[in-house]
């Protein structure tokens, strides 16, 4: 995985605020956008919340499950499609940190629980209240909490704590979420709900599952694929190389790849497709970046026919 930043100070991990900004003339309509990444995105020189200056290479993830563990409380997978895994704002250099507001920290389960990921970091203390799907509750996002419970899917525990979890890890470290860009007299969890509509729509502009069946890829437990084969079709269609993601055994631990150099991982689990924003990621004004960029393009490995795509388990996926 990605390292991450070691300095829990610059994310404000116990702050309420990134930039500790006033909430007042954030008229966002008056700024010029400026493209995050870019030599004029500085805190010092845009209003922060009208551009992003904090996380500026961020990620739409997605994932590839099987099985969800709780089928048995009717939490399935959707048919045709992948689920949503998070909307994450890395540092442009592909280094980021996490949880940099405690002050909006609703995950019952933090993970990893210090800011930096080990012992050198802030502890992040387990959150208590009343769950963030009652959040929306006031907002009468109930169209919404639907959609997210068929497609925003947890695996061995309840969905609505993996939606908290990608709120107070990655949300919370955005300028363009930051509480003060709400104004006065915002409804409290304004950010959460405009944070979990954003996710939702780069989830929804990249349908992965789409993709691919375009190109006669569809998921199998006879025949393997190559990487290239996974790969470019997520390149064409959505403008840039994507990370793809694989676990289970290496493939030189397999009998197929008996002998081979090639350690890359053989199950395809997970897709990150990469963006610069121009002003708010939220408006989606954005053009994709290579993977590669900024790091590697994936951790599977590259023989040919290493890589499954499998099914999914009988019973852990709803009817179409």
């Amino acid at each position: 995985m990605k390292g991450i930043l070691a300095s829990a100070a610059l994310c404000g991990a116990v702050s309420a605020s990134l930039y500790g900004e006033s909430n007042l003339n954030h008229s966002c309509v008056l700024q010029d956008p400026i493209w995050s990444c870019s030599a004029n995105a500085q805190p010092d020189l845009v209003d922060t919340c009208c551009s992003e200056t904090f996380g500026g290479m961020f990620l739409a993830t997605q994932f590839w499950s099987t099985y969800t563990g709780l089928e048995s409380e009717g939490q399935l997978l959707p048919a045709n499609s992948w689920t949503l895994h998070g909307l994450w704002p890395d540092f442009c250099n592909g280094s980021y940190t996490q949880y940099c507001d405690f002050d909006r920290q609703y995950d019952p389960a933090p993970s990893p629980n210090t800011t930096t990921g080990d012992a050198s970091g802030t502890p992040v203390p387990p959150y208590k209240g009343p769950s963030i799907d009652t959040f929306l509750h006031p907002f009468g996002k109930f169209d919404l909490l639907s959609w997210m419970s068929k497609y925003w899917i947890n695996q061995n525990a309840p969905s609505k704590n993996l939606w908290a979890h990608e709120f107070s890890k990655h949300a919370t470290c955005y300028s363009t979420f930051d509480t003060p860009c709400y104004g006065p007299k915002a409804a409290p969890h304004s950010d959460v709900v405009e944070f979990f509509e954003t996710a939702v729509a780069y989830f929804r502009r990249h349908p992965t599952y789409d993709w691919l069946a375009e190109a006669g890829i569809t998921p199998s437990n006879k025949t393997s694929y190559t990487l290239d084969e996974l790969q470019w079709p997520l390149t064409k269609a959505s403008g840039a190389v994507p990370y793809l993601g694989c676990t289970g055994p290496r493939f030189n631990e397999t009998k197929a790849g008996k002998g081979s150099l090639d350690g890359g991982y053989t199950v395809l689990d997970e897709v990150y497709y990469y963006f610069h924003a121009k002003g708010r990621p939220q408006d989606m004004n954005v053009r994709p970046v290579d993977a590669d960029a900024v790091g590697s393009d994936t951790t599977c490995a590259h023989s040919k026919g290493a890589i499954w795509y499998y099914e999914r388990a009988k019973g852990s996926e709803a009817e179409v």
